[in-house]
């Protein structure tokens, strides 16, 4: 790079962070002005003089209190704003920008080119004078869309057109610049090549430097409804998601918050990985969850099957047929019918009790809603029904009061007792504990001088009392009705399946009704004793809003879910409807589907067929970065027809296998392999297959007085050093060196664990060790040896 050039791009770098310390000094400047403001708005507090004798005394103590909290309140925003604006500064006098490009718009090519700088934050004067342009604005796709020449870009207002003389990249420290190129591709592969050589670690790192065309297509995505995105392990499909979602955040600034953006992601260990990615980029988080998560929560006294459970349970072929009907497309039509044959028969009901009594009955509420004709939907019909069964408890309050145990219930009052009644004014059927309690302090207000009730007579009295203890003592029955909980929704779903072969073809399955009945008893008694499965949840929950004609949660406009191929239809199907105004973005590896297996190569349209087709963009990453090419061209020989994978040039050691006679000298073997990434100072990563596998080497580990940390739960975080993690935790996840423990045939001995094998392997970024006591798994034996050292 010629001398000059680095001369005026420091001059450049220069005048920019001194213009970055000038607004860095400015803000503190401003947070030390804002809490002085703050400390006296506090200190004025002492001048709000409480009136509460008189109610325009309670009004002007209010409206001063008030007034005190908005000048409380709009100073603590400042304070916020300028401190979030603070931690941006710091971000960007660290490294202030990683590129710069030369243009000018096809209408003005005999004009002078435009220079612009690029970074993970726009920063300008305040004079419309921009220094750095955020990665995220329009016109910085041009870096990472094409090369030198004549480009297009989207904007707000359509397409624009554009001739790029130059696109240069930096690397600057410290406020220093230690490299500079010109480059005519979009991202150089000396830019890329240093960002990958690196080490792992415990967060997810952001790419906005390196993001390449296809993905930046990905995250600048806004038409489609479904966004598809297929990727090779490593390909950085879930990184340039994450950019989507901080894009998402940019280009709808002010119509759209992080609230309304959720991810589903495969475990809690992997939401703490990615939990620093938005940050960096200046933005909150998303709200992010597992599926399991948002199911059991919605089942808080049923007991929601584990990743682990599902993971580990004996998947025989009759389970498994069991599982791929109950996740299909054809469940999902099979439960819709269900639903709608409800409006006419069939719903379960439950008996409302009070005082041990049966006040409504189950077939009373059934009459009630069978009584409204077929134009009522089950939403309309359920709501009509509440309104009815509320009219009905209205009108037992007044036959109630005349029962002997009011009577005992006011003759047993105590004066506190007596006093809150009298003091609740008239309290209605309606009404409850919030109310109630605001009732209190409103009168709580108003002082001992307060005005007491009185009564004509004794008579009055009593009704008064009486009245008021029968309202009380109904509102359990108050919240059962309107939280429907007269539905009885286990009858209701083991009916489901009961009915099930009269909706849909059980020998597509390869399952008979004499099977599927068995299977609906073992359901049957799990849900008595509190227990289901994951893919019963999604049925249960579905038929439950169905039932209760819920809506979804509507709020939320953009919804992401990773490891896609690890879901059935189903339960893609009930995530649409659960968030019917979202548009979806969902990615995953077909090559990676640990639980849904053959099921997720149809996977892909199944779901498409959801939404409609002019709103559906599949894109697929060939290009793995992750590990070097010696992994990649290992792990891809894992597979048979799997999805394509193109390795990055990036050389590194080819795999190790090591076929030992017993587990002593494995663990020997490992021992001296993790001596050996120490000394590279690799981050460590040994996978087995099971958790409790990775008990018993934990435990034998500790003996031999090995630092190493177990990661038993997904509720863990990830740890520096050496890990021990079973395989289905580590999706997602990559690390410096991978050891695959106990990789024979025993473990590793099936063709239906091929997708699980590949998927620990493809873990590994520079450093792949496999450990295999007695014989080698068949999956790896079948690999040409030229792949791998022994």
């Amino acid at each position: 790079m010629d001398k000059t050039v680095k001369q005026e791009e420091t001059r450049y770098l220069n005048a920019t962070l001194a213009a970055m310390q000038k607004a860095k000094d400015e803000t503190i400047n401003e947070i030390k002005r804002t809490n002085q403001n703050i400390d006296e708005v506090a200190k004025s507090w002492g001048d709000v003089r409480l009136k509460t004798e008189t109610y325009s005394g309670i009004v002007e103590t209010a409206m001063s209190i008030r007034q005190q909290q908005q000048m409380l309140s709009e100073r603590e925003n400042s304070k916020t704003l300028a401190q979030r604006r603070l931690v941006t500064l710091d971000k960007q006098l660290e490294k202030p920008y990683f590129a710069r490009i030369d243009f000018s718009e096809k209408a003005s090519d005999s004009g002078e080119p435009e220079t612009i700088y690029i970074g993970l934050g726009s920063f300008s004067d305040g004079h419309d004078h921009f220094y750095v342009y955020d990665w995220r604005a329009p016109v910085a796709s041009i870096y990472y869309d094409g090369g030198i020449g004549a480009v297009e870009y989207l904007t707000p207002d359509g397409t624009q057109e554009a001739n790029v003389t130059l696109k240069r990249q930096f690397q600057i420290e410290d406020g220093v610049i230690v490299t500079l190129f010109d480059t005519e591709e979009a991202i150089g592969d000396a830019m890329l090549m240093n960002a990958l050589s690196g080490e792992s670690s415990t967060k997810m790192k952001s790419i906005v430097t390196t993001i390449q065309k296809e993905q930046n297509k990905i995250i600048r995505n806004t038409k489609s409804d479904l966004l598809f995105v297929q990727g090779a392990a490593g390909s950085g499909k879930t990184a340039a998601v994450l950019q989507r979602v901080a894009y998402l955040l940019y280009r709808y600034r002010g119509k759209l918050t992080s609230g309304q953006v959720v991810l589903f992601s495969p475990n809690q260990l992997f939401n703490d990985y990615i939990d620093q990615v938005l940050p960096e980029l200046g933005e909150q988080n998303m709200v992010q969850m597992t599926f399991y998560q948002y199911t059991s929560r919605r089942l808080p006294k049923i007991t929601v099957e584990t990743l682990q459970e599902r993971f580990e349970k004996d998947n025989n072929q009759t389970y498994q047929q069991f599982t791929a009907l109950k996740g299909s497309l054809l469940m999902h039509q099979a439960l819709l019918k269900y639903s709608q044959h409800l409006i006419h028969k069939d719903t379960k009901f439950r008996n409302l009790v009070f005082q041990g009594d049966v006040v409504i009955s189950k077939q009373q509420i059934a009459d009630t809603y069978y009584q409204y004709n077929e134009n009522y939907g089950l939403g309309p019909r359920l709501e009509a029904t509440r309104d009815h069964l509320m009219r009905q408890l209205t009108g037992r309050i007044s036959s109630e009061m005349k029962k002997d145990w009011v009577d005992l219930a006011i003759e047993n009052l105590s004066k506190q007792e007596y006093d809150e009644l009298v003091g609740t004014g008239q309290v209605r059927l309606g009404d409850d504990e919030g109310e109630d309690a605001a009732a209190n302090t409103r009168r709580a207000q108003l002082g001992p001088n307060a005005k007491e009730r009185e009564f004509t007579s004794e008579k009055a009295e009593r009704r008064f009392l009486a009245k008021q203890i029968v309202v009380r003592a109904l509102r359990p029955l108050v919240r059962q009705i309107r939280r429907s909980a007269f539905l009885n929704i286990n009858a209701q779903f083991i009916d489901f399946l009961q009915q099930l072969p009269e909706y849909l073809d059980l020998s597509e399955f390869d399952l008979t009704k004499e099977q599927w009945h068995e299977h609906v008893a073992v359901v049957t008694k799990d849900l008595k004793q509190r227990k289901i499965s994951l893919a019963d949840t999604t049925l249960y929950l579905y038929l439950y809003d169905l039932l209760t004609g819920k809506h979804g949660e509507r709020d939320i406009r953009f919804l992401f879910i990773d490891e896609i191929q690890d879901y059935t239809p189903l339960q893609l199907a009930f995530l649409k409807f659960s968030f019917p105004k979202a548009k979806f973005t969902v990615l995953g590896d077909l090559n990676q589907a640990i639980f849904t297996k053959d099921n997720a190569k149809n996977l892909q349209n199944n779901f498409a067929n959801l939404f409609d087709s002019e709103k559906v963009e599949m894109v697929q990453l060939t290009q793995t970065y992750r590990s070097t090419q010696q992994i990649t061209d290992f792990t891809k020989a894992i597979l048979v027809d799997g999805k394509q994978i193109d390795a990055f040039n990036r050389e590194g050691e080819l795999p190790s296998v090591h076929v030992l006679t017993s587990e002593a000298e494995m663990l020997v073997k490992l021992q001296e392999q993790l001596r050996e990434n120490d000394e590279q100072q690799d981050t460590t990563a040994i996978i087995t297959k099971t958790l409790a596998d990775a008990k018993a080497l934990y435990a034998a580990l500790k003996d031999a007085e090995v630092p190493v940390t177990l990661i038993q739960s997904e509720n863990q975080r990830l740890a520096e050093g050496t890990i021990i993690v079973p395989s289905y935790l580590a999706k997602g996840l990559e690390f410096d060196a991978v050891v695959i423990w106990e990789a024979n045939r025993s473990q590793y001995g099936h063709d239906s664990e091929r997708q699980l094998l590949y998927t620990v392997a493809s873990r590994a970024m520079h450093r792949l060790t496999i450990l295999a006591s007695g014989t080698l798994s068949p999956l790896i034996s079948a690999i040409p040896n030229t792949l791998y050292r022994g």
